[in-house]
């Protein structure tokens, strides 16, 4: 019964997503109030029928429905409780059940917290997403139907969630990372919306970076999640392989980020203001775009879910019509979008102008890199694109961001004496090289792109606290009272920022100074890497709730002193047979120790054991973490919790 609900759910989402595109946008446009305050009870009703979707596929799991297709495929009765509920997005339909409910809800926030903005432009917003929400719905119940029945012959048990997904990651990674995919259809709706109504005044761009923010915000953690949950559970200790579903979620990330700075400007200054639709649309049609290569079965990669090319043409068409409808759009009301103001070669404007070109470049040596073998493959050509590629273009585009970032924090609106620029830079450059010279020779000598890289990263913190310092001073009420002045938004961006150095200065410090072993290692034997000695202590036999491991265990001295006990674990599933790696790790600050055992060799209990030192590798995340503390701080800036929008917006474009 629970599968029907669910499935009877979806089809109610889908009337109310249908109604939802239509009567609001229809009410506007003929001037009809009444049809235009349903906007926001459709949107509830939307997600109220999402969510009893999703506690529907659940309760499925729950109850272990092996009846249900999507259950049985992708769980099993041993299977613990935790994991046979995050299945619910461990495949396909699931989590494209997942990605409409957040759709849903994203859309039901916008009703719920859109009072003061004009019915008008929350009825096209609201109906731009019931839009949205029509294709993936419609996808879902003719193409992926998580609640399809084996009827009358079923499996009695489950075949198993895939074992690379049985791990805590899979709980918080998919909701965190398709919440940042996702919460780009809000800006892209109110792209769209302002281009509809022909009008994006400040007002406009102030409401939407905030929303803007939240969704990245949480596509910087989902990512960060993904990266640390390859690099323990891969076994292979890495924690970026420009793999292309890693890249299908980097592309909005450099594009959302252009999108929040390019926000402030058109708030700010009322500029940038087609800029900034672009950006709009650039960055939710990068979300779809990654939403292809999964689901699509065009490439080959341990996170797609689907290998269909019949859905993926369906994704492919409704790329086609969001993003092309959405750029034919822009083009019909460019002139509209001409700003009277100006701007200086030497601005704010203009140094974020350049970043965000550089972003933009970014993204498009990404989406190349990504898509290019797809193409080759299809002139029968097998070129592969690796990572001397994205490297070699991203490495130098990081440290001229990194060079740029700080005179555009210096710098005034709309012009800058660039006489008072070059001599705040002059006394930091000198003291961010001498710093960044020792340490990068920590723990040993960097080549000089590593000694580059620390230098940048130095150059940006003392730079922002060099700018806070200032800027407090200049209140004249003492340096405690001035820090209390400072705005949360600066205080965001200057953390995001600081974050983003913290994140360099871990990439360069495992890229330089990693250190690593393959060895053969038997139950006595020691490896001596650097300064800690690995010693392979003994091997156990443990039974898991769905699987049999065999578990090494491994002592580590640094300087005759115990300083870790490691359990790297070899685990057969019972249900799939499949055999995995779990990777030990000792994880500190400053560095990790890292063990994982390959494969079991001949003669005398042997293995092939894989040892890793990686300093510096949490700073990666870290400075993920801290860069969206810094999208958390500027959202709780009181600008945005006291929303005035100007009386000239309604009735706009009418």
């Amino acid at each position: 019964m629970a599968a029907e609900i669910g499935h009877l759910s979806l089809w109610l989402a889908l009337a109310a997503a249908l109604c939802l595109s239509i009567f609001p946008l229809v009410g506007v446009y003929r001037g009809i109030n009444a049809w235009q305050w349903y906007a926001r009870p459709l949107a509830w009703v939307q997600w109220l029928a999402m969510t009893v979707a999703m506690v529907a596929l659940g309760y499925s799991f729950y109850i272990n429905d092996f009846t249900v297709s999507y259950v049985a495929n992708h769980s099993n009765s041993a299977l613990p409780l935790g994991y046979r509920i995050s299945a619910i997005w461990g495949g396909h339909e699931g989590s494209l059940l997942l990605w409409g409910w957040l759709l849903a809800s994203w859309a039901a926030m916008v009703g719920w917290l859109s009072r003061s903005v004009p019915l008008e432009m929350v009825s096209r917003v609201l109906a731009v997403m019931g839009m949205i929400a029509v294709g993936f719905l419609l996808f879902m119940l003719l193409t992926s139907n998580p609640f399809d029945r084996t009827l009358p012959w079923f499996p009695l048990d489950g075949a198993d969630l895939n074992p690379l997904l049985q791990d805590p990651g899979l709980i918080v990674h998919p909701p965190m990372l398709y919440m940042g995919y996702v919460g780009f259809s809000v800006a892209f709706a109110f792209a769209v919306a302002g281009l509809l109504a022909g009008n994006l005044d400040p007002a406009w761009a102030r409401w939407a970076r905030p929303w803007t923010t939240v969704a990245w915000c949480f596509l910087t953690v989902g990512i960060a999640l993904g990266s640390w949950w390859a690099y323990y559970e891969l076994g292979w200790g890495g924690w970026w392989f420009w793999d292309p579903v890693e890249n299908a979620s980097l592309m909005p990330w450099l594009a959302g980020t252009a999108l929040i700075h390019s926000l402030a400007v058109s708030e700010k200054r009322n500029l940038f203001r087609a800029w900034t639709v672009l950006l709009a649309i650039i960055t939710f049609s990068m979300s779809l775009l990654g939403t292809f290569l999964v689901r699509s079965g065009v490439l080959t990669s341990v996170h797609a879910f689907a290998n269909d090319p019949t859905r993926g043409a369906f994704i492919l068409g409704f790329l086609v019509v969001v993003a092309g409808g959405a750029l034919t759009l822009f083009a019909v009301r460019a002139s509209a979008l001409r700003s009277d103001g100006g701007f200086k070669p030497l601005s704010r404007e203009a140094f974020l102008l350049g970043n965000n070109l550089l972003l933009l470049t970014a993204m498009a040596v990404v989406l190349v890199g990504t898509i290019a073998p797809l193409f080759f493959e299809w002139m029968d050509l097998k070129i592969s694109i690796r990572s001397p590629y994205f490297n070699g273009f991203f490495v130098p585009l990081t440290f001229v961001l990194i060079l740029l970032l700080v005179p555009g924090v210096f710098s005034n609106w709309k012009r800058q004496d660039g006489n008072t620029l070059i001599r705040r830079i002059a006394l930091l450059v000198p003291a961010a090289a001498i710093a960044g010279w020792f340490a990068a020779r920590i723990p040993e000598p960097s080549p000089w792109q590593g000694v580059l890289a620390i230098m940048l990263s130095l150059y940006l913190i003392l730079a922002h606290g060099d700018d806070v310092l200032r800027r407090a001073q200049a209140y004249n009420v003492g340096l405690a009272a001035g820090l209390r002045k400072l705005g949360r938004s600066y205080w965001g961006m200057v953390t995001a920022h600081c974050g983003l150095a913290v994140m360099v200065a871990g990439i360069t410090l495992v890229s330089f100074h990693e250190v690593e072993r393959d060895v053969r290692m038997a139950p006595g034997d020691e490896v001596q890497l650097g300064d800690y000695r690995f010693v392979f202590d003994s091997l156990d036999e443990y039974r898991g709730p769905n699987f049999d491991s065999t578990r090494g265990h491994f002592q580590v001295f640094w300087k005759e002193e115990q300083v870790a006990l490691l359990h790297p674990e070899k685990r057969t599933y019972h249900a799939s047979r499949q055999v995995m790696t779990e990777a030990a790790i000792d994880a500190g600050f400053w560095r990790d120790l890292y063990v994982a055992m390959g494969e079991p060799l001949k003669g005398d209990n042997a293995w092939a054991v894989r040892i890793y030192f990686k300093p510096g590798i949490r700073w990666i995340w870290l400075g993920a973490l801290i860069m969206a503390l810094g999208g958390a701080l500027a959202l709780s800036d009181k600008r945005y919790r006291r929303q005035k929008f100007a009386s000239t917006q309604t009735g706009a474009g009418q």
